[in-house]
């Protein structure tokens, strides 16, 4: 388990993608799909990079080296139990950890600094906050004040880069409107580097403008002041902190040995010298045989150590130690393309210097993105795909595991997954999950229709966590469209035959993510089946209930009535990309959030509208479901491309001929549509015909209705909807969808 993005853990996860060990899982815990670079965060500051220049996408890394990606914030960890805490999910088990989380803003010991300052570490946050930052900071050109705290190389740079921007965006006539502070506590900046390097910078620093207060330590922080300890103040519109960061609170709290700073104690090997089965490294650690600064420059130098020395851990051998150097070159950015270059008592200058600290930053860079073309490579024995899906308990077990019941999950385990599930009861429920008996029993109330509907799939994310929250909320979907109220869930789940102790985490992970889109549904888990099998799989037979009048067919369009869609398109092609590490990290985190969104009120928003009949868009895409709507009702359709809601970066993945597997067959659709042939080439036309999983619904409400409920959808959180046609009576049975663009 790598907890943290951090330099090392890139390098880590890379050396893991191109050799791999053959029954090892990895999984990396991050709260972020992107990690920075921080050598090239002052220039994106300064306006020379953009984001994706200086950041590492993690869902490709993570893809790359056959790792699960688990996007949630460490909160702790049991050592003596080999448990994980996390924020937002279950514990997560592990065998060998490593810990580079960086470090967090030291405003502790600071009165008000917690709630006022912007804090430049973790670096990750402020370069998400930066063009946020940027925007409000040049909103406000006239009079503005902006306070930077930290006299040493990441506190100069980003001073010199905050200047170097700002300035750059004004006319010559209001470029005095600009204040700048650098507040250090030191009699100069840069202590910790040669007296050339020192004056080189306070030669840039004055030519900037930017206003050095030496001696000054921040002891309070107003919403727009620093006061020292002299009572001396400083006034400021943005306080941005880049002074010495602080060890998380939660290593302490552990039980880890740290330091007397709180950081993570760890011996030449980059083991815990409290706990061997824990490793550490960059800002998160402190190498007690060998003390070092904090900085980027000795993160990137352990990535490799770390690496080796997991490797060996993980198959029985004993860990080397590692002596990290003592100098190292510096290259601290003025602002514009122009670079301090120091090492030891030798210190240079000069726009060649940026030019070599450029090279230095974008190969870092590559390393991590221009990844080569490579296949997993599959232990012998494994059915294909299966080198790391387990830790197994030998190869042949794994070839040898009987079919039919045979192939069960065994009782104590499930026993156990069972016992940890706390979800919600209803008292209609008299026999369910609480009672080993062989079927689950429902009392149905006078007046009700039961409406039932069953859906499964293979697992498309490797995070089972996330994978049972997203099917859950899929498999309730049907039930919402058709105007009911879920009531149950029986549940169908293969696991990935393994370890009984993994295949027990893996199933408790899978169920407790679904039990969290169940209960927030109020609906209640009363039994399923589990079994082994080749890949993880989950699904869900949903009972819900329903008045006959409110019921929401299919068959209920009427000529005249709108289409609206509550979802955007796109999960299909967007996965099929990330299958072959050709998505961006954020196109899958924007297509995960849509899919986590539940439709429960968009049913119940097109009820209160008039709407006579809904389907959900799943595995058939938009064409194949809303035939499903035109031709029981005898009606056509006037489909408006232009206003088809995509994810993010959709279009460029099926625009680059990247479609799902079932997209061929969705697209034997097109002889339903009228001018398919004129529009075929247009990216939301080729997205008409993606599959979607957990997907948006799609009703058709009356033409009077459609802008209030447009307007109330758009209220509940579901900003991607849209009318995207209008109902007309069928002019051709056979070609019932006409495109408009």
């Amino acid at each position: 388990m790598l907890i943290g993005g951090g330099h090392s853990h890139i390098s880590v996860l890379r050396q893991f993608g191109m050799k791999p060990i053959p029954g090892v899982q990895v999984t990396l815990i991050c709260p972020d799909v992107y990690t920075p670079y921080s050598g090239m965060l002052p220039g994106l500051v300064a306006g020379h990079y953009t984001f994706d220049d200086i950041h590492v996408d993690l869902t490709v890394l993570a893809h790359f080296a056959g790792a699960r990606l688990f996007v949630d914030e460490v909160v702790g960890i049991d050592p003596d139990n080999r448990r994980i805490h996390c924020a937002n999910r279950p514990d997560v088990l592990y065998d060998v950890a490593s810990i580079n989380v960086g470090s967090t803003p030291n405003t502790a010991d600071v009165p008000g600094a917690a709630d006022t300052v912007v804090p430049v570490k973790p670096i990750n946050r402020f370069a998400a906050r930066w063009g946020a930052l940027s925007t409000n900071l040049t909103a406000r050109m006239d009079d503005l004040k902006i306070g930077i705290v930290g006299g040493g190389a990441g506190g100069v740079e980003l001073a010199l880069a905050v200047s170097h921007r700002l300035r750059s965006m004004q006319s010559n006539d209001c470029a005095k409107a600009i204040e700048i502070h650098l507040v250090t506590q030191e009699n100069d900046i840069l202590t910790s580097h040669n007296r050339r390097a020192g004056s080189a910078l306070n030669r840039a620093l004055e030519a900037s403008g930017i206003t050095v207060h030496r001696n000054f330590r921040v002891c309070r922080v107003r919403p727009d002041t620093l006061v020292n300890d002299g009572n001396e103040t400083i006034v400021v519109d943005e306080i941005l902190w880049a002074t010495q960061a602080a060890a998380p609170s939660w290593f302490r709290n552990s039980g880890l040995a740290v330091d007397e700073d709180g950081f993570m104690a760890v011996d030449a090997t980059l083991q815990s010298i409290s706990h061997a089965r824990i490793f550490g490294a960059g800002d998160a650690a402190s190498v007690t045989d060998h003390p070092r600064a904090k900085s980027g420059v000795f993160a990137v130098r352990q990535g490799r150590p770390l690496a080796r020395n997991l490797r060996r851990v993980l198959v029985g051998r004993d860990p080397l130690p590692f002596t990290p150097q003592r100098a190292f070159l510096s290259l601290i950015a003025t602002g514009p393309k122009h670079a301090v270059a120091s090492r030891g008592r030798w210190a240079v200058e000069g726009p060649w210097a940026w030019q070599w600290k450029n090279w230095i930053d974008r190969r870092f860079i590559r390393r991590f993105t221009d990844l080569p073309e490579m296949t997993q490579t599959e232990a012998p024995g494994l059915p294909a795909g299966l080198a790391s899906v387990q830790t197994l308990a030998s190869l042949e077990d794994a070839a040898m595991r009987c079919g039919g019941c045979g192939a069960k999950v065994s009782a104590p385990v499930l026993g156990r997954v069972l016992a940890r599930l706390k979800g919600v009861h209803h008292d209609d429920v008299l026999i369910g999950l609480d009672q080993p008996d062989d079927a689950a029993v429902i009392l149905v109330p006078e007046g009700k229709v039961l409406v039932q509907s069953v859906d499964s799939f293979r697992a498309m994310v490797d995070d089972p966590f996330l994978f049972g929250k997203i099917t859950a909320n899929h498999c309730l979907n049907d039930v919402y469209a058709m105007g009911a109220t879920p009531q149950t869930a029986l549940a169908i789940v293969t696991v990935p035959f393994g370890l009984e102790e993994k295949v027990e985490d893996t199933l408790s992970q899978l169920l407790a993510g679904a039990l969290e889109v169940l209960t927030e549904a109020n609906t209640q888990l009363v039994g399923g089946h589990s079994g082994e099998g080749a890949e993880l799989a989950l699904g869900f037979t949903v009972n819900g209930l329903a008045d006959r009048a409110r019921l929401l067919p299919k068959s209920g369009l009427q000529p005249g009535q709108r289409l609206i869609i509550t979802k955007a398109i796109g999960t299909g092609t967007l996965f099929a990309s990330q299958m072959r590490g050709k998505a961006r990290g954020r196109w899958i985190a924007h297509a995960t959030r849509s899919m986590l969104v539940s439709n429960r009120a968009a049913a119940d928003c097109f009820a209160r509208h008039g709407a006579t009949s809904c389907t959900d868009v799943t595995g058939f895409g938009v064409v194949g479901h809303v035939l499903e709507m035109l031709q029981p009702s005898g009606t056509g359709l006037d489909l408006d491309v232009a206003r088809i809601p995509l994810l993010d970066g959709a279009a460029e993945t099926i625009g680059n001929g990247i479609v799902s597997s079932l997209h061929a067959t969705n697209l034997e659709r097109r002889e339903m549509i009228t001018n398919y042939q004129s529009s075929a080439h247009d990216p939301r036309v080729a997205l008409l015909f993606d599959p979607q999983t957990a997907g948006g619904l799609i009703a058709g409400v009356p033409e009077n209705q459609t802008e209030a409920c447009l307007q109330e959808l758009c209220v509940l959180g579901y900003s991607d909807c849209a009318v995207i046609g209008t109902v007309r009576p069928s002019i051709e049975r056979k070609k019932p969808i006409t495109l408009r663009r």
